[in-house]
């Protein structure tokens, strides 16, 4: 292992002491992490200027890439001020605009053509989820089985690496959805947050987005590529606030949408109750939706849009329920979540311009360092 790449595994370990949940995961050297955690307690400013040391050393790259990401977030913990779209620019390479809402009225426009009827479109969308809400009991043998299914379609896209494997787990009282943490070694074990109802189409999406060809995937493969095979440890550290992060989410997303629409679909679906064809005709048409998260969480960020207020944004705009609503300003209400949320359609945004239809661009994402550029 480099000294760089030391420095870089140090820092953001440090980072990752100030704000629970910025270090996704980290399976790289045991005596790094004890000795980081053995160090006294630091504060946001050190992390900031150790990283403007570490970056006047480091050459345009991969690397550097990440040190920005982290360097941008420890001085956002340190009092500076960032506007939402600089905070994104900094920590994940990508800088976001206010969607226009007309966007959003197309889009509810398209739903309602899926979903007739006479009632208002977010009691019609409501109702056609909740027609097809998974009971709390068949939330695991779901998972399990779609798991399943999903390695089997990407073990044919990309040979995953010997030994690979999830183990699942219910949780509740999280602030997400769902979460993968990959524990080294090939294994991952993916947490599903039960007190979330969701319908059968959501927690295939879920499913699909944690684990193949999603986090799951792309954290074994580029353990065994890169990291083993090629002495890459700065990929044994995984950070919330950098490029790293806008590139994993973004895999996941555009990996449902690809294992979705491939002639595998249909079966990787079979037996849950979803008609197919509709799901996938209103998951197309809601994926414009994520983007009044972000509008909501800009505003707020920026303009001091009360809690109140974002609740009804969201409400209107992204045809949420009072109680997903709360979950997501629950989210966003924590510092290293305002701006994460926007890396999911961002980060699906440019998977998708990135690979172009090409499957072999997607298996580069899967395994390669690729910069947000």
């Amino acid at each position: 292992m480099s000294e760089v790449v030391q420095r870089y595994l140090q820092l953001g370990l440090r980072l990752g002491r100030l704000e629970e949940g910025l270090v996704d995961t980290y399976f790289g050297p045991a005596e790094v992490a004890e000795a980081v955690a053995a160090e006294p307690e630091p504060t946001p400013a050190a992390v900031a200027a150790e990283a403007d040391v570490l970056l006047d050393e480091l050459p345009d790259g991969w690397l550097r890439d990440q040190v920005v990401g982290v360097r941008t977030y420890a001085g956002v913990l340190a009092g500076e001020v960032y506007g939402f779209a600089e905070e994104m620019l900094g920590c994940y390479g990508v800088r976001p605009t206010y969607t226009d809402e007309a966007v959003f009225e197309a889009a509810h426009q398209r739903l309602s053509e899926l979903l007739p009827g006479s009632d208002p479109l977010v009691r019609r969308y409501h109702a056609w989820r909740e027609s097809m809400l998974v009971p709390a009991d068949r939330i695991a043998p779901m998972v399990a089985t779609v798991m399943e299914r999903a390695r089997a379609w990407t073990e044919e896209l990309i040979a995953l690496p010997a030994g690979e494997g999830v183990e699942l787990e219910l949780v509740h009282d999280q602030p997400w959805t769902g979460f993968n943490l990959y524990l080294g070694g090939m294994r991952g074990r993916v947490s599903v947050n039960a007190d979330m109802p969701r319908s059968a189409m959501e927690m295939l999406h879920l499913t699909l987005h944690e684990t193949y060809p999603g986090h799951q995937a792309e954290r074994a493969l580029k353990d065994q590529r890169l990291a083993r095979e090629q002495g890459r440890l700065e990929e044994t550290l995984v950070l919330g606030p950098t490029p790293q992060s806008l590139i994993a989410e973004g895999i996941a997303e555009l990996g449902v949408d690809l294992v979705l629409s491939s002639p595998a679909g249909p079966s990787i679906a079979d037996g849950f109750g979803i008609d197919f064809d509709l799901a996938l005709a209103v998951e197309d048409a809601v994926q414009p939706l994520r983007w009044a998260e972000v509008n909501a969480a800009m505003l707020r960020t920026d303009s001091g849009l009360s809690d109140a207020d974002v609740h009804a944004y969201l409400c209107r705009w992204g045809l949420m329920e009072d109680h997903l609503a709360d979950h997501v300003i629950r989210f966003m209400s924590a510092p290293g979540n305002r701006t994460y949320l926007a890396v999911y359609p961002a980060g699906r945004d440019w998977c998708r311009a990135y690979v172009d239809g090409d499957l072999d661009r997607f298996r580069q994402l899967l395994t390669e360092q690729v910069r947000v550029q």
